[in-house]
């Protein structure tokens, strides 16, 4: 087997990230495909824990619409998209805040009677999580907007203070504050309990 020189292998990499399949695509847009698979997963995740089934679907496809076109005003510069995208995103559930609000509201009025098989050690984590579902769901309904996305984009989202401060295009400083706020309103809520 030949041995690939190290130019041949930046130049392989350099062709892998995202900055040069989104640059591909304004040439070739099927390319655009491979942003998609990259991250679709992860996006739906992340819009299923804030929205639901019911508009996680619709809020992913209009967010990788929003890239799509998009694209040509990217910043080659950032290597990875993930920020990027998951700003989009952020913008595209926030027109379905008010559905989102509503859900926590609902999620908040409900009783869990489920019962689970299993260890002892299963059946406590579960009752300890179904009780305090209701209270996080209204703890969460109750922050501001952009406490609440700085708070799921680190929680749920599993973005780096660096990555959030890209997604919603605001100082590193403000995430801090924000995350610090929303985390101290959602444990005062729960009587103290970090639900971390």
């Amino acid at each position: 087997m030949a041995a690939v020189s190290p130019a041949v292998a930046e130049t392989s990499a350099d062709i892998d990230t995202d900055a040069a399949v989104i640059s591909a695509s304004l040439a070739d847009p099927d390319r655009f495909a491979t942003i998609y698979d990259r991250y679709a997963a992860m996006l739906y995740r992340y819009a299923y824990q804030r929205v639901g089934p019911e508009i996680a679907d619709d809020v992913v496809a209009e967010t990788f619409l929003a890239a799509f076109r998009g694209r040509a005003s990217y910043d080659l510069g950032r290597q990875e998209a993930r920020p990027w995208l998951f700003g989009i995103l952020t913008r595209e559930l926030a027109t379905h805040h008010r559905r989102e609000k509503a859900r926590y509201r609902a999620m908040a009025r409900a009783t869990y009677d489920t019962v689970q098989d299993g260890p002892a050690d299963q059946v406590a984590a579960r009752v300890v999580a179904d009780a305090a579902r209701g209270p996080l769901a209204a703890a969460l309904a109750a922050l501001a907007p952009g406490d609440r996305d700085v708070l799921l984009l680190v929680a749920w989202g599993q973005l780096s203070y660096d990555e959030v401060a890209d997604s919603l295009n605001i100082p590193q400083g403000t995430v801090g504050s924000r995350l610090s706020r929303a985390r101290r309103k959602v444990r005062r809520a729960l009587g103290g309990f970090d639900p971390q």
